[in-house]
């Protein structure tokens, strides 16, 4: 018998995901969407029945609530990342992956301990880290459904956003830009636009540099190829613009790296954050820009962790 087996279902279920989770973002380059994650976790792992069956408290399959939970632990100990949507594997969560299974768990529980015995001051030995998940603690149930909400919130505008016409997609990207203070010059037509589908500037008359040159690509289901990020180079002038690659989808490894490692400043925006920034400055939105891609506010009471 494995020793994944003769932990308590719950943490069983734990160790399996997490691990997984660490080998999928490993083998993807370190990064990955999380709902692009859990789409792959869904497809590599084989779930019992215990583990696919939903819990009255959120709805959600058991699995997917225990691995929520657990990732808390990963990302305090510094193994897991979560920004707007993404998902980074960490240099520490990485070398942690060489604990294997259920010792990766137990240093991300460990972790996590530590950090909330420090924060409320309390004994490490009254807290149990082996906790059924049914029984987990108020705070962190309400972390995970949060979570979750927040999650089908952005999927029900990525939708939204998939079955728009691409010149809409296009002229929320200049909707964006105006709020946030951004002063667009041009917003090309449909035809050829010589690389540039949006220039934007810094200030009304456009002297102040650098000048911002923007590509729009509404492609919901392909990865933007590193030739994009190149060509959007090409008609770039150093020191006087910068590059915006907007695309509703995702950008491939090589799309991102070539970003990076461009001596121009290629700035990517993939469909998950403009989704966060168009979140973040909804009320600074014109009405004309709302009315495509209109947001219903609900407020809830912060976990304090806002990064996922």
């Amino acid at each position: 018998m494995s020793k994944t087996k003769q932990l308590a279902p719950s943490k069983a279920t734990a160790a399996k995901t997490i691990f997984k989770c660490f080998q999928i973002l490993k083998k993807a380059g370190g990064e990955m969407s999380r709902k692009e994650l859990l789409v792959e976790m869904t497809n590599t792992l084989a779930f019992s029945d215990y583990e696919l069956e939903k819990l009255e408290s959120n709805g959600q399959p058991r699995w997917l609530t225990v691995f929520l939970f657990y990732s808390v632990d990963a990302n305090k100990a510094g193994f897991l990342a979560k920004n707007n949507g993404i998902w980074i594997l960490t240099s520490e969560g990485e070398k942690a992956m060489k604990f294997g299974e259920v010792g990766l768990i137990e240093a991300a529980s460990k972790a996590y301990r530590q950090w909330d015995s420090e924060r409320k001051k309390v004994d490490l030995t009254l807290i149990d880290s082996g906790i059924p998940i049914e029984e987990i603690s108020k705070e962190k149930e309400e972390e995970i459904n949060y979570d979750i909400i927040k999650e089908q919130a952005k999927d029900g505008i990525s939708k939204h956003i998939t079955k728009m016409k691409w010149d809409t997609f296009q002229k929320l990207v200049e909707g964006l830009l105006t709020s946030m203070g951004y002063f667009v010059d041009f917003n090309a037509p449909k035809g050829k636009d010589g690389g540039i589908d949006i220039v934007a500037y810094q200030d009304a008359l456009g002297i102040k540099n650098p000048r911002i040159k923007v590509q729009v690509k509404h492609y919901p289901s392909n990865p933007i190829a590193a030739d994009s990020i190149r060509s959007l180079k090409g008609v770039l002038n150093p020191g006087e613009e910068i590059g915006l690659f907007v695309t509703s989808g995702s950008f491939s490894n090589d799309a991102k790296r070539t970003a990076r490692e461009s001596n121009v400043h290629i700035r990517l925006i993939d469909g998950s954050e403009f989704i966060s920034l168009w979140q973040l400055n909804y009320d600074k939105i014109d009405d004309q820009f709302k009315k495509m891609l209109p947001l219903e506010p609900i407020y809830f009471l912060s976990t304090g962790d806002n990064s996922n």
